[in-house]
């Protein structure tokens, strides 16, 4: 098959009919199959299907050891939701395991195995010690050369010091990103953290791993968002506001665990580029900034979106600084970006995130996103960014 076969495969063959999500945050009143329960249900609802009618589902769980056996097979979902007559595959994929399970859920209904499935991620990081937290995983195992003691914030702020260096940038230009996604957060009633931040709060709060400080990291956070997609020729039958699957690239260009590119230059994510360049292909975008409308983007820490804004083609490199300084970024922007609050105020349960976001440009091309509704938004991007720059995922969605 030629490289035409594989990019019309997708396009405008899947549509997504339901979505749903619980509220994110730290949630100890409530069990890992508590928030797989609500967040389907939501979805079900949303999609006018009832759980019998799921021929097949899809699981993402990153680290199900941090809630406990819950999470670490198709059988979780099963139990949950009691789809026992449904095959269910757990997906797991760092950051983009929720973006993963989607995409594996839209080829399997492309290919014509399934016309209707379930799609849900779920993730419990807050029921544990910080030693035995994500952070505290990381920093005791991984690699056994190079991975010892690094976690998230201190790679991610060696990033954040190349590309101060190289562009001339301080943390003023990283505290306009928390501040505006802080700001979107406020208007989400589903987001970890609902309240707006000042500069001097910013400024002030704890340095983490310099020069990234709490306010530029996301929280680990408790949640489950879900997803009902069907063939796009019966989506009619279900719901009359279907949105169509565009495009779905994924990217391992790393692939090292837990390391970045040994040949980057700490201002770029190949596995970004990569990812995007399959999805604009399949969706047929020439000018991601002028054909995007709007954006959900992985802001696992504030350097992350920065970047991600020029991965993407929406500024040249070096121009994520203007992007976000002249409000281009903003609710009120020619590109909002993170409207939801993005992970830096929705937090972040890994296996959660991408499938919260896919919901977000879902609802907001629909024209249901109340308060942080961006007008005639009518083509959506999600973007998800794993295993400290290993892998990423990039999913364009349509009205038509």
């Amino acid at each position: 098959m030629g490289d035409e076969s594989i990019t019309m495969s997708i396009r405008d063959r899947v549509a997504i009919i339901g979505v749903g999500a619980t509220q994110f945050g730290e949630h100890f009143e409530q069990g890992y199959s508590d928030l797989i329960v609500e967040a389907a249900y939501e979805a079900f609802r949303d999609a006018n299907v009832s759980p019998p009618q799921i021929q097949a589902a899809w699981l993402g769980t990153c680290f199900p050891d941090s809630g406990g056996y819950q999470g670490n097979a198709g059988a979780s979902l099963a139990d949950a939701l009691s789809l026992y007559h449904a095959p269910i595959s757990r997906v797991a994929n760092y950051c983009a395991t929720g973006a993963d399970a989607f995409r594996n859920a839209c080829f399997a209904v492309a290919a014509g195995a399934y016309d209707l499935v379930l799609v849900v991620g779920a993730e419990k990081m807050r029921d544990v010690t910080a030693r035995e937290s994500l952070v505290g995983q990381l920093a005791e195992t991984g690699h056994p050369v190079h991975g010892k003691g690094v976690t998230a914030p201190g790679m991610f702020a060696l990033f954040a010091t190349r590309y101060f260096d190289r562009f001339g940038i301080g943390r003023e230009t990283l505290a306009k990103v928390a501040m505006k996604n802080h700001r979107h957060g406020s208007l989400n009633p589903k987001a970890h953290f609902q309240k707006e931040i000042t500069l001097e709060q910013y400024f002030k709060a704890p340095m983490v791993a310099d020069p990234l400080g709490l306010y530029d990291c996301c929280p680990q956070t408790d949640g489950a968002a879900a997803a009902v997609i069907c063939r796009a020729d019966l989506a009619p039958t279900f719901s009359k506001e279907p949105i169509l699957v565009k495009g779905l690239g994924l990217a391992n260009p790393v692939g090292d665990e837990l390391a970045f590119d040994p040949e980057s230059d700490f201002i770029s994510f190949r596995a970004t580029k990569e990812a995007a360049t399959q999805a604009y292909e399949q969706a047929g975008v020439k000018d991601p900034f002028k054909e995007i409308d709007v954006a959900e983007l992985h802001d696992c820490f504030t350097i992350t979106e920065l970047v991600t804004y020029e991965d993407l083609g929406f500024c040249q490199q070096g121009e994520g600084r203007t992007f976000i300084e002249e409000g281009v970024s903003s609710l009120e922007g020619e590109l909002p970006i993170n409207t939801s609050g993005g992970l830096k105020s929705c937090g972040h349960p890994i296996g959660a995130s991408g499938l919260r976001m896919i919901g977000e440009i879902t609802n907001q091309l629909r024209g249901r996103a109340g308060k942080r509704q961006v007008k005639d938004a009518k083509r959506g991007l999600v973007h998800n960014l794993g295993g400290l720059g290993a892998v990423a995922s990039v999913i364009v969605l349509a009205t038509s």
